[in-house]
């Protein structure tokens, strides 16, 4: 009988369109539990670590400041891209992933051929838990461990739809499934639970933010409603992060654990996709690749590293957490086959030059917008959205100054189990660390250089927010780069997407989104 592919799991849903050293743990030793927190739009600025005072963020703070903080992390810039990078390892350009989210209707997912990250922990002895977002494919289901088991556009529990929790904030609810499945844990075996969380991502277009009222009712001196409400939605996701914490510390896993946390991909900022995340001073949003589209929030935890309470500088993309965590796991990345994946552990761990020196970004063939980062270049090529969202959005935050962020940090549920640990910072440390991570820019060009037309370059050391476009006075590096990615777009497999299917409409299946495609004549494969 096969195995699932998560042992146990909590609950999927889709509503959308370090170190032990150089080596892991030794046999005489238990892998670490591995923690894996996923915020589903949240903006470069959206976190307290990145220098914004206006929504505290004291919980995924604490975390950040006293783990490693990657200054120079990326993601792709949509959702169904990330997830498939962050579960296999790979670009999306060798998964057929590279070309928009997965739409309700649309009959396809992620290949059955590819291996995932629980499957790659569970060979290592894990038991594997997911409770969150999924969005890798829902439209039929195979008795395969490798096939997405558990899913859904509606709310469900495994494959049964979770009606009886209709009303229940889903922040909340992923929260409390996964602090069950912290609690319920069998010691015996290492811990890998995924928890993708809807927030901060907007909602149904008729009430697209969505938070409990009186969370939103402490952030009245926020005068844009918008903002307001993003808010209260980051504040149930932070508070989401110090619970989840807090149940490691009560039940003893904390001290052999590692915690991640990502976004998956640029927040959707001035009212984009109905939102108000926050990417400032990054140029871009959401979909774009310019680094406000893809240079993620994202830090590692562990009372294991080496090195802690500093802001790693080298390049690390989402495709490095799959070969790293298996590397922290006592396992060897080189059996993962070909991916594109680095293994950063022994890096991030003792703060030592990344092994990465070049990121794709992404390709997308339906409209030839392509980027690549080289060493501190950028190459970039091409536009997914209209030119007015190529701008820099606010707000900075900046200039807020009623919270006192420290000790919010401090009496935090992740600031208590950070003292616990004795992993605490002192205030002139944080406001070190929190300095060295403000992106200080110039005043922006007007008019905007735009990359529609021909390529430009950009030198991301001296110009994080893009401002300069170099591609005339550095033609060869331009050229260079464009080869670059020519090359991986000649070994590029084809795009998944498939047309969407009217027969997948809710009203033809109970009103429920279902994995139709089981119940259709024929099935679909």
């Amino acid at each position: 009988m096969l195995q699932p592919l998560w042992t146990v799991l909590g609950i999927i849903c889709l509503r959308d369109g370090m170190a032990l050293g150089d080596r892991g743990p030794s046999s005489a030793e238990q892998p670490p539990n591995i923690i894996i927190i996923v915020a589903d739009d949240l903006g470069w600025n959206d976190v307290g670590f990145h220098g914004s005072n206006q929504i505290p963020t004291p919980n995924i703070d604490a975390l950040a400041f006293s783990g490693v903080m990657l200054n120079r992390y990326y993601v792709q810039p949509i959702c169904t891209p990330s997830r498939s990078a962050l579960m296999t390892g790979k670009y999306p350009i060798h998964t057929g992933m590279q070309q928009n989210v997965i739409l309700a209707a649309q009959p396809y997912g992620l290949g059955l051929e590819e291996t995932l990250m629980p499957e790659r922990l569970n060979a290592l002895g894990y038991v594997s838990h997911a409770v969150g977002k999924w969005h890798l494919g829902s439209y039929n289901h195979h008795p395969r461990p490798h096939q997405h088991t558990y899913w859904g556009y509606d709310l469900r529990r495994n494959m049964s739809i979770a009606r009886d929790e209709f009303g229940h904030y889903s922040t909340d609810l992923f929260t409390e499934e996964a602090i069950d499945r912290i609690v319920t844990h069998n010691q015996s075996k290492p811990l890998f639970l995924y928890l993708a969380h809807l927030a901060v991502h907007s909602a149904n277009e008729y009430e697209p933010l969505q938070a409990p009222a009186n969370v939103i009712d402490r952030f009245d001196h926020i005068k844009d409603g918008n903002r307001r409400r993003f808010a209260g939605m980051l504040t149930k996701l932070d508070e989401s992060v110090g619970r989840v914490t807090a149940a490691l510390q009560e039940t003893g896993l904390i001290q052999n654990s590692i915690i991640v946390f990502t976004t998956d991909n640029g927040g959707p900022a001035a009212s984009f996709d109905f939102n108000a995340a926050s990417n400032w001073p990054l140029r871009g949003l959401k979909s774009l690749l310019w680094e406000g589209g893809v240079r993620g929030a994202g830090f590692v935890w562990s009372p294991l590293l080496k090195k802690r309470s500093y802001v790693y500088e080298g390049l690390v993309h989402i495709t490095d957490l799959l070969p790293t965590l298996v590397s922290a796991a006592g396992g060897d990345p080189k059996t993962l086959g070909k991916i594109d994946g680095m293994d950063m552990w022994s890096a991030i761990s003792k703060n030592m030059t990344s092994p990465r020196k070049r990121i794709l970004l992404n390709i997308d063939p339906s409209v030839n917008y392509r980027a690549l980062i080289e060493g501190n270049l950028k190459f970039i090529e091409g536009t997914f959205q209209a030119e007015n969202w190529s701008g820099w959005f606010g707000p900075s935050g900046r200039n807020v100054s009623r919270y006192d962020l420290y000790n919010l940090m401090k009496r935090s549920h992740a600031g208590r189990v950070v003292r616990l640990n004795k992993m605490q910072i002192s205030e002139d440390k944080w406001k070190q660390l929190r300095a060295q991570q403000d992106i200080q820019c110039q005043q922006s060009p007007s008019p905007r250089r735009t990359c529609s037309k021909a390529p430009c370059l950009f030198d991301l050391s001296v110009d994080p927010c893009e401002y300069l476009d170099l591609s005339q006075t550095m033609p060869a590096a331009t050229e260079r780069l464009k080869k670059a990615v020519d090359d991986y777009q000649s070994d590029m497999v084809p795009p998944r997407n498939k047309p969407v299917d009217p027969r997948a409409n809710p009203k033809n299946w109970d009103y429920a989104w279902v994995n139709w495609g089981d119940m259709v004549h024929p099935p679909l494969p």
